[in-house]
């Protein structure tokens, strides 16, 4: 199971009057993260250095990428690369933004600065695992609409859509290795009743608490 980032996320620190602006998201291929690194590198089109990093796949399926974008050379990229490694994320990149303060930091007090910047957006990044999701649609009585929503909360599923007519059709995201007890429990809360149907299965996210 590959545990990847919930979805972007973004820190600043600052060092010595230098701004540091960590953008991190979750990609799933080395295209995906060089459209990310395209993006922010535009975003901040007047910023003293854009330095990128990334990690595709996990395991002995891993892709990864860094470049220090001008700063001196082993200074900002390595080391952020470095960080990401050690977060245990996969499918990640991260651009740090520099705005050059007007103090030279040295080799030492950049590596510090840019391991900073990627360690601050990393704490605030929220985790989720990647897993096979089966979509599940179920038609339900009014009456138990709110005992579905536990249930499906409890099998770690997401609601995709819910929708009200005589009786509330709902869409959900099951993981599948939770989906027979999400069906045993929709079974004992309606009798039997309620006959789930199953859309399709894909590879998707699920929040980790």
């Amino acid at each position: 199971m590959l545990t990847i980032p919930l979805g972007p996320e973004r820190a600043e620190i600052v060092v010595v009057n230098s701004r540091f602006i960590a953008s991190l998201e979750c990609v799933e291929s080395v295209p995906e993260a060089r459209v990310f690194i395209s993006r922010i590198s535009s975003e901040f089109p007047d910023a003293t250095h854009n330095v990128p990093a990334f990690i595709i796949g996990g395991g002995n399926a891993t892709t990864d990428f860094c470049s220090d974008d001008g700063e001196p050379s082993g200074t900002s990229g390595r080391p952020l690369l470095t960080v990401l490694k050690g977060s245990g994320l996969a499918n990640v990149a991260v651009v740090v933004t520099r705005y050059f303060g007007g103090t030279l930091l040295g080799t030492g007090g950049l590596v510090k600065a840019y391991t900073a910047a990627g360690k601050a957006v990393l704490a605030r990044t929220k985790r989720a695992a990647l897993v096979e999701l089966a979509r599940i649609e179920l038609d339900l009585p009014y009456a138990l609409l709110e005992r579905e929503r536990i249930v499906a909360v409890e099998a770690g599923a997401t609601v995709v859509e819910e929708s009200f007519a005589e009786t509330v059709r709902t869409v959900v995201d099951v993981p599948t290795d939770t989906l027979d007890r999400f069906s045993s429990r929709l079974a004992e809360l309606s009798s039997g009743g309620v006959k789930p149907k199953r859309l399709e299965t894909r590879i998707g996210r699920r929040p980790l608490l």
